[in-house]
């Protein structure tokens, strides 16, 4: 045993350690050098995703298309000849075929699969959005004239409910926003709402699903028929509780209120299926309404219901989406923070995801950081991470060891970057696209790892390679897509720009991360800490104006005199959303044990 001393030396090294990390390993972001790596960096992330992108089309397109493609880095000028129609979902890069997994998207018993089925273009409709972030306006036509020629959704395909809003209608609604809006990226006279068109096709054919009782959707839909005959009524919090940005957009964008009415309506059911302590089950049955898994958490199944939450509140201003959101992130603070991190379940994998972007989103970034950085050490660890790793044991779960090309440390490093700019986020990313690089890409694509340990490969490059990991990685190199304009993000990665035209009332700031309550006399209005450039986890109080702010995480203490018996009586801080303990002499606060 080492003595208390050396231990508490120990101690203060690691403590003061990424600190002195930092400072030696980082440049200044307005060093030249700084700037020369990271167009270097997103030069090779534009390779990444034209060496997936191409081998799809390629591929997966084999008799569909003729290419002639002339690139430096892979940016892409093709002449396209149609020949006939072939449209599969996703590439097999080992093998370079093909896959059709749209109707395999969430179905993990491979149930009720597709007769004669070709695929929708799954890939091919996720990366639009990517590649007018990458600047690739050609290629964006070139892929919205095939698309208004060729797919149809008029087919015989039981498909799930939340994976086709997020990747098929999520990309349409997307693309045409982009392909629309005041840049002049597309030739006179090319776009003519072709997008729109089918985006609006594809979600009359939801509609069935939403036929229940509670209102509360099928998790699953036939594309062609409606809900199919003794079809399940079990579904997920998400899936029925994700859907109201993708459906309320393009409501905003016909002008027929009946997608977003009926989101909302799930949306607002599932809500008032809340426990007492504001928590959600898992799992649920659309026709009873009744919870079905009892357990709760922010994993998968649950984790993009809070995201959305606050999203919408910023898409269309809805002061009833910040409610809900507000009261669900207390809850989530109360019952499944420790210390600086979430852990729902104990275990790490989507959940880490979720309470970094929830955090981020609160503008609590030093507990985004913390989890952040468990997130790449388990990044680091393995070289990837894999899906499922036990904290508590230090140790994978025994039955989820691949990692399927996930975007979630790419994204959750972009954001924080976004928030702090502070450069060592840089060297993150590029330890992940060094990682990538090294174990994932083959000749054929980029192909996902069966298991971490022994970084056997699977034949299969998931359509959200192209849609999130490549595109949150090229913008943290490079975010010039983001100048003069706000965006928000779907849970699959398209883009949305937040216009006042959809608001119903425009919040008095806006801004691209939670905010917090600020009293102005009898008015309170919103603020945040990013607005100001200041954290409240890193100050004892914050002010605007000369009015205090109070952080959204606050949670008070059981009693008004902060007396208590347990920790259990007592809340989480409102100035730096730590989590209050009680004393041996029983009061409720900061206090540090030594």
């Amino acid at each position: 045993m080492l003595p208390r001393k050396c231990a508490t030396w120990i101690l203060l090294f690691f403590l003061i350690s990424p600190t002195l990390i930092n400072l030696s390993t980082s440049a200044s972001p307005s060093d030249p050098r700084w700037a020369a790596k990271k167009r270097r960096l997103r030069d090779k992330v534009r390779k990444m995703f034209y060496h997936a992108y191409d081998n799809y089309m390629i591929h997966a397109f084999p008799v569909s298309f003729l290419f002639i493609i002339s690139s430096r880095f892979c940016t892409s000028v093709r002449m396209i000849l149609k020949l006939h129609s072939l449209q599969h979902d996703e590439l097999k890069p080992l093998s370079k075929s093909f896959t059709d997994s749209l109707s395999e998207l969430g179905n993990l018993k491979l149930e009720h699969l597709p007769q004669g089925y070709s695929g929708s273009a799954l890939s091919l409709i996720e990366s639009l959005s990517s590649l007018v972030i990458m600047g690739n306006n050609t290629e964006f036509e070139s892929a919205i004239i095939w698309l208004s020629d060729n797919l149809k959704f008029n087919v015989d395909a039981r498909v799930n409910l939340f994976e086709c809003n997020i990747r098929v209608l999520g990309g349409l609604v997307s693309a045409h926003l982009l392909a629309s809006d005041s840049s002049n990226r597309l030739g006179q006279g090319v776009y003519k709402n072709q997008l729109l068109t089918l985006a609006e096709d594809l979600g009359k054919r939801f509609l069935p699903a939403f036929n229940t009782p509670t209102g509360l959707p099928y998790a699953w839909i036939n594309l062609k028929y409606g809900v199919m005959e003794n079809e399940t009524t079990e579904t997920s919090t998400s899936g029925c509780g994700s859907l109201i940005l993708e459906m309320g957009a393009l409501s905003r964008l016909t002008g027929d209120p009946k997608y977003e009415s009926a989101a909302l309506r799930a949306l607002r059911k599932l809500w008032g299926m809340r426990s007492s302590l504001n928590l959600l089950g898992t799992t649920l049955d659309v026709s009873t309404g009744e919870w079905l898994e009892y357990s709760s958490g922010i994993g998968a199944g649950v984790d993009s219901f809070y995201e959305y939450l606050f999203k919408a509140h910023i898409l269309f201003g809805k002061e009833e989406f910040w409610r809900m959101f507000h009261s669900a992130y207390i809850a989530v603070q109360k019952y499944f923070r420790h210390g600086p991190c979430l852990l729902a379940f104990r275990h790490f994998g989507l959940a880490y995801r979720q309470g970094i972007l929830n955090f981020v989103l609160v503008g609590d970034i030093a507990a985004a950081n913390s989890s952040h950085r468990e997130f790449f050490y388990v990044w680091e660890k393995f070289g990837v991470i894999p899906e499922r790793y036990l904290l508590d044991h230090q140790m994978l779960h025994p039955t989820e060891k691949y990692y399927p090309l996930r975007p979630e440390l790419a994204e959750s490093t972009f954001y924080l970057y976004q928030a702090t700019k502070d450069p060592w986020y840089i060297e993150v990313g590029e330890s992940i696209v060094n990682s990538l690089n090294l174990y994932t890409k083959v000749e054929g694509g980029f192909a996902s790892i069966r298991d971490v340990t022994t970084m056997q490969l699977e034949d299969h490059q998931h359509s959200f390679f192209l849609a999130e990991t490549c595109k949150y990685l090229f913008l943290l190199f490079d975010d010039s897509f983001l100048v003069e304009q706000n965006y928000i993000f779907t849970t699959e990665g398209h883009p949305l720009p937040v216009l006042s035209s959809w608001h119903d009332r425009l919040p008095e700031t806006y801004i691209q991360s939670n905010r917090t309550s600020l009293k102005a006399g009898n008015q309170a209005r919103r603020t945040s800490a990013m607005s100001m450039q200041v954290c409240p986890t890193t100050m004892n109080s914050w002010e605007c104006g000369g009015q205090q702010a109070e952080s959204a995480c606050h949670v008070p203490d059981a009693r008004s005199d902060h007396r208590c018996l347990t920790d259990d009586e007592c809340g989480v801080d409102s100035t730096n959303c730590r989590r209050r303990s009680c004393s041996i002499a029983g009061y409720c606060g900061l206090w540090l044990f030594i």
